[in-house]
C-alpha cells in the first residue's frame, strides 16, 4: 500500500511541477534564405517571456506598449542567439522587419534580417541558442532555401550549429534528425505516455469472470490485444498527423490541446466504467485521430516544400513509434508480471486512474482556459 502512494505521489508530482511538458514542444521557427540573403525568426511570446519581463504590470495579458516598450531588448536578445559567419568571420544582420506572427500554438515576434557577409560572401554556417540555457528542450526548426530547393533541419544544444557549405540538406539528413525529435516529442509528451498507459492497462488487468473459472489469459493473448489497440492509435495518429502537417485539414491547437487531455480522462474512466466499450482498440483509433493533430504541431508552421516537408513527416512519425515502441517493451511485461499481484488489481491500478484522470482533468480546465 506505501508502496502504491508513493507512485501515485511521485505521478503527481511531475505532473503538478511540469504542467508544461504536456503541450507543445518550445520551438522558434528560422526561415534563411541564401538566395536572397535574408533571415527571418520567429519566437514564441511566451519563450521570449522566459528571458525578457515582456508582462511589464503583471496582469498576465500581454499588450502591444509593453512588447513595443521591449523591442530594443528582443531584437537584442534574438540577435546575440543567431550567428551567421562566412570565411571572412561574422555576418552582419540588418533588420527589415519586426512584428508579430501567428503560428498553430499562439502568437511570436517575427524579426527579418538582410544578410551582409565580408566581400559579397555568402554564410557559411548558422548557429543558434536562443533558451538552450534555459530550457534543453528548446528546438530551432530551420527551413534553409538555396538554389530555389527548401530543405529542412532541426538545431538544438547538442548541435546548434548548421554547415551550410554543402549545398540544400539531403533526404537522409532531414529524416534521421526528425527520426530522433519524434522520440524525443514522444518521450516529452507526458499527455500522450499518459494515454498510452490508460491503453495498456486493460490488457494487464485479470477480469472476474477469469479468477471465477481459475483460468487467466496468456502472455501472448494479452500481446496480441496490446498489438491491436497499438496498431489501431498508430494508424489514427499517422492520418491527422499527414493531414496536417501538409495543411489538409488544420485545427486550432488550443482546441487539440483540450480534446487530448480530455480523452485521457475519459480512457480512464473507461478502464473503471466501460461506458465506451471494451473494445480498448476502438478507443485507441477514436482518440488518436485526435493526438495526431497534436504530435503534427511540431511539423505544422515549416513549409520547406512537399518533398522535404514529406520525409520530415516519415521520420517524425517514425520517430514517435519506436519512441512508443520502446516504452511498451519496458512498460508492458513489468505490467504483466505484476497483474498476478493482488494489490496491483485492487491498489495501485485504482490509484493510478485517479491520478492520471485528475491531473488530466486540470489540464482540460487550463487548456480550455486559453480558447
Amino acid at each position: 500500500m506505501m508502496r502504491a502512494m508513493q507512485l501515485f505521489t511521485l505521478l503527481a508530482m511531475v505532473a503538478f511541477a511540469s504542467t508544461a511538458v504536456a503541450h507543445k514542444a518550445s520551438d522558434s521557427f528560422i526561415y534563411l534564405d541564401l538566395d536572397a540573403a535574408e533571415i527571418r525568426i520567429d519566437v514564441a511570446l511566451r519563450d521570449l517571456a522566459l528571458l525578457i519581463p515582456l508582462d511589464a504590470n503583471g496582469d498576465q495579458q500581454l499588450t502591444g506598449q509593453e512588447l513595443r516598450a521591449q523591442r530594443s531588448a528582443t531584437t537584442q536578445a534574438i540577435e546575440n542567439a543567431v550567428t551567421l559567419a562566412s570565411e571572412q568571420g561574422a555576418c552582419n544582420l540588418k533588420g527589415q522587419a519586426w512584428g508579430l506572427s501567428s503560428h498553430s500554438d499562439g502568437p511570436y515576434l517575427a524579426t527579418q534580417y538582410g544578410i551582409d557577409c565580408l566581400n559579397g560572401e555568402l554564410p557559411q554556417q548558422i548557429e543558434y541558442t536562443l533558451l538552450f540555457d534555459v530550457d534543453s528542450l528548446h528546438r530551432g526548426l530551420v527551413e534553409i532555401t538555396s538554389a530555389g530547393t527548401r530543405s529542412l533541419t532541426v538545431i538544438s544544444p547538442d548541435q546548434p550549429i548548421v554547415d551550410l557549405t554543402g549545398g540544400p540538406i539531403g533526404p537522409w539528413s532531414t529524416f534521421t534528425t526528425f527520426l530522433l525529435e519524434g522520440v524525443i516529442h514522444l518521450l516529452i509528451g507526458l499527455d500522450h505516455m499518459l494515454f498510452l498507459l490508460v491503453l495498456v492497462l486493460p490488457t494487464t488487468l485479470i477480469r472476474r469472470q477469469e479468477n471465477n473459472l481459475g483460468t487467466t489469459r496468456s502472455f501472448k493473448s494479452r500481446l496480441l490485444q496490446l498489438t491491436g489497440i497499438v496498431t489501431a492509435f498508430t494508424v489514427a495518429h499517422s492520418i491527422t498527423l499527414a493531414l496536417a502537417a501538409l495543411d489538409i485539414v488544420r485545427l486550432p491547437i488550443a482546441w487539440v490541446e483540450t480534446v487530448i487531455a480530455l480523452s485521457i480522462a475519459l480512457a480512464a474512466l473507461n478502464v473503471i466504467w466501460p461506458f465506451l466499450g471494451r473494445k480498448t482498440w476502438k478507443l485507441a483509433f477514436a482518440f488518436g485521430l485526435v493526438h495526431g493533430f497534436g504530435f503534427a504541431s511540431v511539423l505544422g508552421d515549416l513549409t520547406g516544400g512537399i518533398s522535404s516537408l514529406a520525409i520530415a513527416l516519415v521520420g517524425f512519425n517514425l520517430g514517435v513509434e519506436l519512441g512508443q515502441l520502446g516504452l511498451l517493451i519496458v512498460g508492458f511485461p513489468l505490467l504483466y508480471a505484476l497483474a498476478h499481484v493482488n494489490a496491483y488489481q485492487r491498489v495501485v491500478v485504482p490509484l493510478l486512474l485517479m491520478g492520471v484522470g485528475a491531473i488530466s482533468l486540470m489540464w482540460v480546465v487550463e487548456r480550455a482556459g486559453t480558447i
